[in-house]
């Protein structure tokens, strides 16, 4: 049965991930929520299951020539000691604290999205 359930959920964090929303804020509460997964494990497993959807995204846009290349490096150096750095804190977090910082993360971003909404000015039809 959990078989089937792993796969449920997956395929529901799947589809906002590849619609580009963040696949892991959908994924990785379903995974700790429903599918009872420890937080650390399900932010692991929302990284690896990035690596391979990274590399057919980034495959598609170079067949199309949307990549940009100019300031790369500037990009991929940061992240690189970043993410290291974030996988070393969340390392040594207990999880059920790293559970609720991601509850608190989630709950900032709603706000921010909700903010967004609300101050975007929408063109009215006449």
């Amino acid at each position: 049965m959990s078989f089937y359930l792993y796969l449920l959920l997956g395929f529901l964090g799947g589809i906002p991930a590849g619609m580009g929303m963040g696949g892991g804020t959908v994924t990785i509460p379903l995974l700790v929520l429903v599918g009872g997964v420890e937080q650390k494990i399900a932010q692991c497993a929302n990284l690896f299951s990035f690596l391979p959807m990274s590399v057919g995204a980034l495959k598609m846009h170079a067949e199309n020539k949307l990549l940009k290349t100019d300031g790369l490096l500037w990009v991929i150096l940061p992240a690189l000691a970043l993410s290291v750095l974030g996988a070393t804190l969340a390392a040594a977090l207990p999880s059920p604290l790293l559970r609720r910082s991601f509850g608190v993360f989630l709950i900032g971003l709603s706000f921010v999205g909700f903010y967004r909404q609300w101050t975007e000015k929408v063109p009215r039809k006449s």
